[in-house]
């Protein structure tokens, strides 16, 4: 089953020196699960700054600078991976740096039939 943990946590709180650490060991855990088959995506994103929201209401297009909510977390990245069930899930979610600063939100994906694959670069 294929799990998606989103990583929020406060842009703020990062120093350059932090980000390049937990970079580093971010795809690190990538390489294990890799070695586990259990690795299916992660990326960081860009900073809140670049993002765009857009909102359709009464057929008029809205579309706002940065996030959709103000919050104190941002989504921060997410890593997508393929386990038996949310308690291994959850095992990976607790070796992703941020969680010391943020937070992992564990969460289920639905799998449509039908949906077109993803093949290999």
């Amino acid at each position: 089953m294929k799990y998606l943990l989103l990583i929020y946590c406060d842009e703020a709180v990062w120093l350059e020196h932090d980000r390049e650490a937990f970079k580093a060991k971010s795809i690190a855990l990538c390489h294990e699960l890799h070695r586990e088959g259990r690795y299916v995506d992660a990326a960081p994103l860009q900073p809140v700054k670049t993002a765009r929201s857009l909102q359709v209401r009464n057929g008029k297009t809205l579309i706002t600078d940065g996030p959709f909510a103000e919050t104190r977390e941002q989504l921060g990245g997410y890593f997508l991976i393929n386990v038996a069930n949310q308690d291994e899930a959850v095992a990976v979610a607790a070796r992703i740096q941020t969680n010391r600063v943020g937070t992992v939100e564990v969460r289920p994906l639905e799998e449509l039939d039908d949906m077109p694959v993803i093949q290999a670069v």
